[in-house]
């Protein structure tokens, strides 16, 4: 076919063939910020600790429902300290809608139990239960890091974090030597680690008195170190994730490795973008908890907190919230699996994301026939390309894997039901779910370079 004849054809192109040197420059830096960020955040407490902070410094200003919101005023809603919900009022009356972006601060790990330490043969552990979709093996014989908060029985909240620091202990997972695993080797992955077989080593030391020597030592050095007995943990909520901090990937230095990109990196530019924002059309930007576990619970997205706060922007200007709820848009900032030639049976290369080909754009999500999906009208996808062609935003179409191997969802479902218009956004991912996964730094910037012109689009 003559090369006139393809001048109608889609063809996705990467940051080499989109962008000049001095923009793959800018990329790069802009990655450094939030590769610092992302080692701040590898829990949903400490991800709203960091943009608050962040937020403080730009002039936004904590907000309870029941205060009078005024236009050009910049706010944040904390709720429980495990969610956050950052909005700017636009010049332009709230009836014409909110722009919103919606990323999860959550990522899969593995949660202490409620009584989480016993003794075994002289060794101490802590008991685990996974949060989220992993693949149980990847969490064997790596560095862990603990991380939470301990509420004492005073009620004074003690936080942990233990593991990242240069000197730091660390904890890990035992994995069976190969010369005696002949017989799980005969078992599939899933059947070869158990659940309760995620036990994290954490001392051999023994106290001199007790029967449980090695346990008694572990209590005590927990109550010199934060105060704690072991009563305080059935009110704590302490996590094991990995140790390793973000770092460059590849010669090049093209790509980000790091645990948490999912969904820390579409939280990270959303709010870069809710930042740049022109100031005049009201922007929302959400970072909720527990997407990994199915966005239950009062910090989860099926939570009616972004209902009640569209609500109270109403109240405030004397509008009609289910004007503004019909009139927004928003964009579900989640991540999408990139293409993996090493895996290629799973997926469709077509429909699926490049790693370096820009943010992805999935119409529908859900698996199997589409069930429990959002799915974009044909609409919405046509406003998203008219406003990130005129842009310049590297962008691509992407769904997750062939029709029957499988997907996923977002909370993009959960905030379509409320009349808002949503179209699932985000940064495609190698290794999504594992304790390393990789992103590319001009996906991570396009996804910056995207937001920001939806919340500054008429």
């Amino acid at each position: 076919m003559a090369d006139n004849e393809m001048k109608f054809a889609y063809k996705k192109k990467d940051a080499f063939e989109r962008w000049d040197d001095a923009k793959r420059a800018e990329a790069r830096k802009y990655c450094e910020g939030y590769a610092k960020a992302l080692d701040c955040a590898k829990t949903e407490r400490e991800a709203v600790e960091w943009a608050i902070a962040r937020l403080g410094a730009q002039g936004f200003v904590p907000y309870s429902f029941g205060d009078k919101l005024v236009a050009g005023g910049k706010y944040y809603l904390n709720n429980r300290n495990k969610s956050l919900y950052a909005f700017t009022i636009g010049s332009e009356d709230v009836e014409r809608g909110a722009k919103i972006i919606a990323a999860h601060i959550d990522s899969p790990r593995l949660d202490l139990k409620q009584l989480p330490l016993f003794e075994d043969n002289s060794l101490a552990y802590f008991k685990t239960h996974y949060y989220g979709g992993i693949r149980k093996y990847q969490w064997t014989a790596i560095p862990l890091a603990l991380h939470g908060v301990v509420i004492l029985a005073d009620g004074t909240s003690v936080t942990v974090k233990l593991g990242d620091e240069p000197g730091d202990p660390v904890f890990c997972i035992t994995d069976l030597l190969p010369h005696l695993a002949q017989e799980q080797n005969k078992k599939t992955l899933g059947e070869s680690f158990g659940g309760e077989t995620l036990n994290v080593l954490i001392a051999t030391d023994k106290a001199k008195d007790g029967d449980e020597k090695v346990k008694a030592n572990v209590l005590a050095l927990l109550n010199e170190k934060y105060g704690i007995t072991e009563e305080d943990l059935l009110s704590a909520e302490l996590c094991l994730v990995p140790a390793q901090n973000a770092v460059d990937v590849g010669l090049d230095r093209s790509m980000i490795g790091a645990y948490g990109h999912d969904d820390f990196v579409c939280a990270y530019p959303a709010l870069t973008a809710l930042e740049g924002g022109d100031g005049k059309h009201t922007v929302i930007c959400v970072f909720a908890d527990k997407e990994e576990t199915g966005s239950d619970g009062a910090t989860g997205m099926q939570c009616r907190l972004l209902v009640d706060l569209i609500d109270e922007i109403a109240r405030s200007f004397g509008k009609n919230a289910n004007v503004i709820r019909a009139n927004s848009m928003c964009l579900s900032a989640d991540v999408n699996g990139a293409f993996d030639p090493n895996y290629p049976e799973v997926y469709e290369k077509r429909n699926s994301a490049l790693l370096g080909a820009g943010i992805a754009m999935s119409k529908y999500t859900g698996a199997r026939g589409k069930y429990s999906t959002n799915d974009a009208t044909a609409e919405q996808v046509g406003y998203i390309r008219r406003v990130f062609d005129a842009a310049g935003v590297m962008w691509q179409a992407a769904e997750l894997g062939k029709v029957d191997a499988g997907g996923g969802g977002t909370v993009a479902k959960y905030i379509s039901k409320e009349n808002i218009s949503t179209i699932d956004m985000g940064v495609p991912v190698l290794s999504m779910h594992a304790p390393f996964e990789i992103v590319s730094k001009y996906d991570v910037y396009s996804a910056h370079t995207a937001y920001l012109a939806f919340v500054n689009a008429d």
